[in-house]
C-alpha cells in the first residue's frame, strides 16, 4: 500500500501552493492528486487573474499582504514567472454610500499596513482615464500594489517546486472514497489504488462538498458560474490601466493581450455546475461596458473565445480554512468565493503551518474555521466582484 504524510485533493492553484509551502517547510511525503489529465481544468484556469488587497475585512486583507508580495517575487523564489503585473485596481464610486463604504475599508486597509492605498476625487480619476464616461463618478480608492497574475504559471510554478523537492502528483486519479477509523482520517481510496495518509487536504474548489461528504463532512460550498469575455485587439483604451471596477452596477475589465478582458456579476445567476457559456451573455455586458466607457461600443467580440468558470461560494464568502473538529487529520481549503487565485499563496503558508504545526501567526485561523457556520460567527466580505 503507498502511504503519504499528506494527501492533497485537487491539483489547482490552492492545492500546488499548499503541496509548495509544505515541500518549503520540510515535509517532502506529499501527494496531490488530480482527477483530470491535466492540472488547471477545473477554476483556476479559467480564472481572471486578479489580485488585489482592497478588502473589507482585515482577515481577507492579511490574506492579500501576504499574497502579493509573495506573486511578486515569485520568479526569483521559484524560478518560474508568476506574470505578476501590479498596474493596480481602481473602484470608480457613483454614489456617496460607495464612498463612505471605501473610506471605511481604507481606513483598515492602511491600519492593516496597506500603504500604497489612496482615496481620490472624480476630477482625478476623469484626468487619469478621460475615455470614461465620468459625470456621475464621485471618487474612488486605487491601489498600485494590486493587478495581474496568470493563474496557470503561477500554479505550474509551484506544483514543479514542489516536485522538484520530493512532492508527487497523479493526474488522471479519481478520489472514490475517504477511510477513517478511530482516530480520525485514515487513507485515501482512489482509481490508482489506496493511499494509506492521516491528513488529507480537500483542494477540490467547486466540487469540494461532494469530497467532504465522503468523509462524511457537511461543507457549504456551492458552485456560481462566472463568465469572462475577451474582446478582440483594441487600442483606444491604455494598455497600462489597471483593473477598474463600476461600482454602480458591478462591471469590471482589465487589458489582455492586446484587447480588455470583461467581466460582471450577473445577479440572475443560479448555482449549479454550469460551465457553459451562455452567449446572451455577451450583449449584457457589452451594454454596460459602452454604457462606462463610450469607445467600448466598438469593441468586437468573438462568442468562440468568451468562457464560464465556477466560483465556489460559501455563504459569508470567506473560505473555510483548517481542521475538521470532530474529524482529526482531515482539513479544509475551500469556498474562496471568487479569490481563490489571489489569496492561494496565503492559504498554502496557513494550511501548511497549521498541518505542520498545529497553528499559525499569518491570520486569526479561528475565524475561517468550518465551525463558525454552526456557531453563528459568520464574516461577511462585501467587496466581491
Amino acid at each position: 500500500m503507498q502511504t503519504a504524510e499528506v494527501v492533497i485533493i485537487g491539483g489547482g492553484i490552492v492545492g500546488s501552493s499548499i503541496a509548495y509551502h509544505l515541500t518549503a517547510a520540510g515535509c517532502s511525503n506529499v501527494l496531490v492528486i488530480e482527477r483530470e489529465t491535466a492540472q488547471g481544468k477545473g477554476s483556476t484556469g479559467k480564472s481572471m487573474g486578479g489580485v488585489r488587497a482592497q478588502f473589507s475585512t482585515p482577515v481577507n486583507i492579511q490574506m492579500s499582504l501576504y499574497s502579493i508580495p509573495f506573486y511578486a517575487s515569485f520568479e526569483e523564489r521559484l524560478g518560474h514567472p508568476s506574470g505578476y503585473r501590479s498596474q493596480g485596481y481602481l473602484f470608480c464610486a457613483t454614489e456617496e454610500k460607495h464612498m463612505a463604504y471605501l473610506r471605511t475599508n481604507h481606513a483598515k486597509q492602511v491600519a492593516m499596513g496597506l500603504k500604497a492605498v489612496r482615496l481620490i476625487s472624480g476630477d482625478e480619476i476623469r484626468r487619469m482615464f478621460p475615455q470614461l464616461r465620468g459625470d456621475d463618478i464621485v471618487g474612488g480608492s486605487f491601489c498600485p500594489t494590486d493587478g495581474f497574475v496568470d493563474p496557470y504559471s503561477a500554479m505550474i510554478g509551484m506544483m514543479t517546486w514542489a516536485a522538484d523537492h520530493g512532492a508527487k502528483l497523479w493526474k488522471n486519479a479519481d478520489v472514490i472514497g475517504i477511510q477513517r477509523d478511530g482516530q480520525g482520517i485514515a487513507g485515501v481510496e482512489t482509481t490508482k489504488g489506496t493511499v494509506f495518509t492521516r491528513k488529507v487536504v480537500n483542494c477540490a474548489g467547486a466540487w469540494a462538498a461532494g469530497i467532504a461528504k465522503m468523509a462524511g463532512v457537511d461543507l457549504p460550498v456551492e458552485p456560481l458560474r462566472r463568465m469572462l469575455v475577451p474582446t478582440e485587439p483594441f487600442d483606444q483604451f491604455p494598455h497600462g490601466a489597471p483593473m477598474i471596477i463600476d461600482m454602480s452596477n458591478g462591471f469590471h475589465f482589465r487589458p489582455e493581450g492586446l484587447g480588455f478582458l470583461l467581466a460582471w456579476n450577473d445577479p440572475e445567476e443560479t448555482p449549479g455546475y454550469k460551465t457553459d457559456f451562455d452567449p446572451g451573455f455577451i450583449e449584457k455586458i457589452l451594454t454596460r461596458a459602452a454604457e462606462r466607457v463610450p469607445v467600448f461600443e466598438n469593441l468586437a467580440v468573438n462568442p468562440k473565445r468568451a468562457w464560464a468558470g465556477l466560483y465556489e461560494m460559501t455563504p459569508d464568502h470567506h473560505p473555510i480554512l483548517g481542521p475538521v473538529q470532530d474529524l482529526p487529520g482531515f482539513f479544509l481549503a475551500n469556498g474562496f468565493s471568487g479569490h481563490g487565485v489571489m489569496h492561494a499563496p496565503a492559504t498554502g503558508k496557513i494550511l501548511s503551518d497549521l498541518i505542520l504545526a498545529g497553528k499559525t501567526d499569518l491570520v486569526d485561523a479561528s475565524l475561517l474555521g468550518l465551525s463558525r457556520f454552526a456557531e453563528g460567527r459568520m464574516i461577511e466580505e462585501t467587496a466581491v466582484l
